[in-house]
């Protein structure tokens, strides 16, 4: 039988008209620790990562495709570890003392890889002519292999908190949003992109024409000083209490739905078990209201008479709270419109380490004695990447606004809609470029000579690289922001950690993909050769890609117009004395 409200305590009943008030944020204070340590991260990391193609083709002698099969496993496996940090984060741990752990693993794979840099016996010798190159031997792949694997544990530690954490120290409530006159996930992105863009001009520079013992030794230091000054802001940060496992609660709801399968469910939603106790440390921010999707999860929340026994708290693998059903209705929700980030991924996940490879193919000379770096053609992506950003913030949303009425411009849906759509051109225009520059080889009879300049300009490369920047100013920021907003509050880091799943599934796939068309296009005429670029059909792989791309945007189209947000009670106004002593309002 479904109990009456009767049955829930007096205490409850006392707290029942209570709202939640606005939680003290460590505030804008806190953002130079963070921010500033997250910087000298993501420059020691792309510093780290962007030219390590060339590291594994050039200084280790690995074959093209091995070597970015490698790296892309490698990214995958960054991208996996996440999800395990993000989970010991909202468990038991907590951000901080998670994001700590993962930069100390992460500076012990920076150590490994320096050292193996400098010492000799820990790569083969230099094979300037590619031809009959002897490869790295056991040893010196164990120890690449080690600090990879260093580096992905750390990679899990820092990547699904840093920007929650960071959000978490800012009031991010509807309210505090539109009190704003900026976008927090912009600027983040923005401060990563200057960080990036430094590390692609200055460290691939040294890398390649300084050596790779200073090329890997600068992103070790920045990484140590990027640790020191994330802790040194510990006092003022805003560290929210870890509200449990989400797995843990997530599976009692799944139990009790299907214990109780064949109990009614009350007309009145007002019907089901609350406990704004119980749920206290994963609603700081406000309680889930109940939503008519996914029926079935909401027999978890009603009350039998078995249930009914206050002299004992109750188990929550037989009755869950409202709050506890909508979250996990959340994430169902979620997953549809995540999953399209996978195809994104998989289409993208080689195509840095081909163009990589064209590049070395092409012109690269800005004067008589300077050449552009490969790697360095990255700072084109990141630069419209950037640029991108300040227009989206002061002329796309001021000018959307007056349509959409949403001060935010656009939503966060629409705004990925249009990445997914821009990214398509990437990769079309790949495939032309590819052929232009495949033409002007077979003009001067250099098909077979892979380590000749062609004459055509690096800089017909440039339309992707811009293209995929403007394409990441929209999907990238847009998908990072709506699982921000959409997740449950207890579930932010899990929430980030979904967006790291999406680059380590998509490499996953992007690898199988390229083994794939590896394996079965034949060795005359292999799409992908392992050492002759310019007797491959890459502008076959990039023609796949985009078809890739066409499907994925179809699919997210459609999982965009049945999404639905999730509903939030509303919190109470901030106090006079409270605005007076908040530090970000």
């Amino acid at each position: 039988m479904v109990l009456d409200k009767r049955v829930v305590s007096s205490k409850e009943q006392d707290m029942e008209d209570e709202i939640p008030k606005k939680t003290k944020r460590g505030g804008i204070r806190t953002m130079p620790f963070i921010l500033g340590s997250e910087i000298c991260d993501r420059f020691a990391a792309v510093g780290f990562h962007a030219n390590m193609i060339t590291y594994l083709t050039q200084q280790l002698n690995m074959p093209l495709v091995r070597a970015s099969n490698t790296l892309t496993n490698f990214a995958g496996t960054s991208s996996f570890t996440p999800l395990i940090g993000a989970l010991i984060a909202d468990s038991f741990a907590g951000q901080f003392w998670t994001i700590a752990v993962g930069s100390l693993f992460y500076e012990l794979g920076f150590i490994a890889i320096t050292i193996s840099a400098i010492i000799p016996k820990l790569h083969p010798r230099p094979c300037p002519t590619r031809v009959n190159c002897q490869e790295a031997s056991s040893l010196q792949l164990s120890v690449l292999y080690l600090a990879l694997l260093l580096t992905s544990i750390g990679t899990g530690g820092i990547r699904p908190c840093v920007v929650t954490f960071a959000a978490n120290q800012l009031d991010m409530s509807k309210t505090g949003v539109a009190s704003r006159k900026w976008n927090y996930f912009n600027w983040f992105y923005f401060s990563m992109g200057l960080a990036t863009l430094t590390a692609l001009t200055v460290i691939v520079y040294i890398q390649d024409n300084i050596g790779w013992g200073w090329g890997l030794g600068i992103p070790t230091i920045a990484m140590a000083i990027s640790i020191i000054a994330f802790v040194g802001g510990y006092p003022l940060y805003y560290k929210p209490k870890p509200g449990g496992s989400p797995l843990v609660r997530m599976s009692q709801v799944v139990a009790a739905a299907w214990k109780k399968r064949k109990a009614p469910k009350p007309t009145d939603p007002s019907l089901l078990y609350q406990n704004k106790e119980i749920d206290a440390n994963i609603s700081v921010d406000g309680r889930l209201l109940h939503t008519e999707q996914f029926k079935w999860l909401d027999k978890a929340a009603i009350a039998v008479d078995g249930d009914a026994k206050e002299s004992k708290p109750q188990s929550l693998w037989k009755l869950s709270t409202v709050h506890r059903v909508e979250e996990l209705k959340c994430i169902i929700r979620v997953l549809p419109i995540w999953s399209a980030g996978i195809l994104l991924v998989t289409a993208t996940s080689h195509q840095s380490s081909f163009v990589l490879q064209q590049a070395r193919t092409m012109d690269r000379h800005l004067s008589l004695s300077f050449q552009i770096p490969p790697a360095s053609l990255s700072i084109f992506t990141i630069v419209t990447m950037l640029i991108g950003l300040v227009l989206y913030e002061r002329v796309i949303v001021p000018f959307a606004r007056k349509f959409t009425k949403n001060p935010s411009g656009l939503t966060c849906l629409q705004r990925m809609g249009i990445g997914y759509m821009i990214n398509i051109f990437a990769t079309l225009f790949a495939s032309m470029i590819e052929l232009k520059r495949k033409t002007v080889a077979t003009q001067h009879n250099l098909l077979d000579k892979p380590n000749a300049t062609i004459p055509i300009s690096v800089f017909w490369l440039l339309p992707q690289y811009c293209i995929h920047g403007l394409a990441e100013a929209f999907v990238n920021v847009g998908h990072m922001e709506f699982l921000y907003d959409q997740a449950p509050e207890s579930m932010r880091s899990t929430a980030a950690a979904l967006f790291c799943l999406t680059t380590s599934l998509g490499n996953y796939l992007g690898t199988m993909v390229v083994s794939l068309v590896h394996a079965y296009t034949g060795k005359q005429g292999n799409w992908l050769p392992d050492r002759n670029l310019n007797r491959g059909h890459l502008e076959y792989y990039y023609l796949l890609a985009t078809g890739i791309q066409v499907v994925n945007l179809v699919y997210y189209v459609v999982c965009a117009s049945f999404y639905m947000y999730k509903p939030l009670e509303q919190e109470k106004d901030i106090s006079k004395d409270d605005w007076e002593n908040c530090t970000d309002c």
